[in-house]
């Protein structure tokens, strides 16, 4: 009688150790990112801190005076010309939706993503400008797996480029 209940508890425990691996947290759960674009009542899709009432400014002015604007609170709008394939954790916002200047725009401790597919999209974003460079490495990365492109590459690999950490961003389908 014994050896049949532990038979039927060993059994047990097998079956719901191979129900619990579909819920995994070894697997990589669905993420905003990788969902379908769910836009809100108002049309927009929002993520992260909500835009507040900071200096707008346009970028044009950014891209003729990035130091001007540098570790400063602002906001920006624009349209997303690329974006992160993996996670949606980053986007590359231009003036026209097929910009070839760009400002990779980040969003802020990794703590929110936008649609895998947000070409296109027109952004509000808020957020600090700062000037980085880029290692070769990072350069490679962003280029073959993300698609990124670069204005100026330095002899060494490595890129300047302007970017923007977003506490927040509205998306809206044009």
């Amino acid at each position: 009688m014994k050896r049949i209940i532990y038979i039927t508890m060993l059994f047990a425990a097998l079956s719901f150790s191979a129900f619990a691996q579909e819920d995994s947290p070894m697997k990589k759960k669905a993420t905003d990112a990788d969902k379908i674009a769910e836009f809100g009542d108002d049309g927009k899709i929002k993520r992260g801190a909500a835009i507040g009432k900071s200096k707008k400014v346009s970028l044009k002015k950014v891209f003729k005076n990035p130091g001007k604007y540098s570790g400063k609170m602002v906001r920006v709008q624009g349209f997303v010309v690329r974006s992160c394939k993996k996670e949606g954790c980053w986007a590359e916002l231009g003036a026209t939706p097929n910009a070839s200047k760009t400002v990779r725009v980040k969003m802020k401790d990794h703590a929110f993503f936008i649609p895998l597919k947000s070409a296109g999209y027109k952004v509000l974003t808020e957020g600090v400008f700062s000037l980085k460079k880029l290692s070769e490495k990072e350069v490679k990365h962003l280029m073959e797996e993300d698609g990124a492109k670069f204005d100026k590459i330095n002899p060494d690999g490595t890129v300047t480029e302007i970017s923007f950490l977003a506490s927040g961003i509205v998306l809206t389908r044009e």
